[in-house]
């Protein structure tokens, strides 16, 4: 028996509507698995800063050795020296010690020393603590090398003290007397290290050798970095703020001649 035209077309139709099914499943299946490495793909993250080496500073007045003290500044005033002012002493601490070795009619010989520690911290907006005490080195060289008043200034690497380290040497005449000065600067990790030493000759005394000056100052300047190594060392991390407060310039209560 034939069926009808009309009949036929409504059975091949219903036939037809699986075969749709499964094209718009499989259709549905590849836009998931799109949507799913799209969502998968690894998102960019901001870099870290590297962490600050040192997360505190040696003692100023115990950073050098009292030997070496005794050496340098005969008759200090204050043996134990005399601690500089800060209101941030784990950012900042200096130290100093001044003394005139008197010799009678053979004139005396005055001696001052100072040293300075200025550590940084890693700041995600400002950089790691390397890279701003390096900034801070170049700053406190190009301070020495512009002091008032100064002749004949020269400045040279100072090998072998901290990762950098530079000597600035120069005349300087006060008093009447005429001083001769060297500066050592010196980075090691994130903190800076500015050792000054200075010396002249009074009541007819000769004045110092420049060189015996500037070997000296970097002896000291040598025990001075080695005491920040042996302090606490690595941050525990890096801050989302800048680091502790810009320190208060030290001031050396000490009556002295520098």
């Amino acid at each position: 028996m034939h069926r009808s035209a009309p009949r036929l077309s409504r059975i091949l139709a219903c036939a037809a509507v699986p075969v749709m099914l499964v094209a718009v499943g499989c259709s549905s299946d590849s836009g998931d698995e799109k949507d799913t490495a799209s969502s998968a793909s690894p998102t960019a993250t901001e870099p870290t800063v590297e962490p600050a080496k040192f997360s505190e500073l040696p003692d100023a007045c115990t950073s050098i050795g009292k030997k070496t003290i005794e050496s340098l500044v005969p008759k200090a005033k204050t043996k134990g020296g005399t601690p500089g002012t800060s209101s941030d002493t784990v950012t900042r601490g200096s130290c100093s010690w001044n003394g005139l070795d008197d010799n009678g009619v053979k004139g005396s010989q005055y001696r001052w020393l100072d040293v300075g520690f200025t550590r940084f911290t890693s700041d995600q907006a400002l950089g790691s603590g390397a890279e701003r005490a390096t900034a801070e080195y170049t700053k406190q060289v190009a301070k020495a090398k512009a002091s008032e008043g100064a002749k004949k200034v020269a400045d040279a690497p100072a090998e072998g003290i901290g990762e950098q380290a530079t000597a600035v040497t120069y005349d300087l005449e006060k008093t009447g007397e005429d001083f001769k000065y060297a500066t050592v600067v010196a980075r090691t990790g994130n903190v800076v290290v500015t050792l000054t030493y200075n010396g002249a000759g009074y009541a007819g005394a000769k004045t110092p050798s420049g060189a015996d000056i500037l070997k000296d100052a970097k002896k000291a300047a040598g025990e001075a970095v080695g005491a920040v190594g042996e302090g606490g060392s690595g941050d525990t991390g890096t801050s989302a703020s800048p680091s502790a407060k810009a320190p208060d310039k030290s001031d050396d209560k000490s009556d002295d001649k520098s």
